[in-house]
Order: C-alpha cells, then sequence, then structure tokens
C-alpha cells in the first residue's frame, strides 16, 4: 500500500446511497508503513464543483468516470479493509492532492 493508492471500499452506511465507494490513501507514507491499523483517506464522488480542495480524477487512475477527490472529508480506515485495489494517482494527480490537502487543512 502506498500514499496515492486508490481503494473500493465497502461503507455499509445507510446514510450514503453507494455502499461501496472509491478512497485515496492520503497518510503520509511512514504511517501506512508502521503497525498503526488504519490509514487516513480521502473519498472519491462523481462530481466536480470545481474547490481548490477537490481533486479531478478519472480513467486514467483506473474509475469508470471522471470524479473527483474530496479532500475536506479525510477519515480514517483500517488498512486490512483497503482490499480491493483500484490504481494509482500519478505525480501530477499527486502533487494537486498536496495541494489540495494544504488548503483543506489551512495548513
Amino acid at each position: 500500500m502506498k500514499r496515492g493508492d486508490l481503494y473500493r471500499f465497502y461503507k455499509g452506511s445507510r446514510r450514503d446511497p453507494k455502499q461501496f465507494r472509491v478512497f485515496v490513501v492520503v497518510s503520509r507514507q511512514v504511517l501506512i508503513d508502521s503497525k498503526f491499523s488504519t490509514v487516513i483517506c480521502a473519498p472519491i464522488y462523481s462530481s466536480f464543483h470545481g474547490l481548490s480542495t477537490q481533486v479531478p480524477v478519472g480513467i486514467e487512475e483506473g474509475l469508470k468516470h471522471e470524479s473527483s477527490i474530496y479532500c475536506d472529508q479525510l477519515i480514517s480506515i483500517p488498512k486490512k479493509k483497503l482490499t480491493n485495489y483500484i490504481g494509482t494517482l500519478p505525480p501530477v494527480k499527486t502533487e494537486l492532492l498536496n495541494k489540495a490537502l494544504l488548503i483543506a487543512l489551512d495548513i
């Protein structure tokens, strides 16, 4: 598992009409490689509103259609539940993700 990897994850939430959602791992690599059981992830939605905290992604990253990473909705997910690998972000998209996270976290 690496920072920038995309995984399909079963959420099982009644509040979210989609039982499965794609997430991108945003934790630093040191944490991912550690004994900690969870990693921080950002959800990917099929909508894009042009916000500075959203990163457009799509077929090039292994998705079925154009979507965007929502950096304002970070969550912690157990590593052992991230088993359905989709793809990984290319360096250009990783840089956009870094900038969006800085904005989302007001750093």
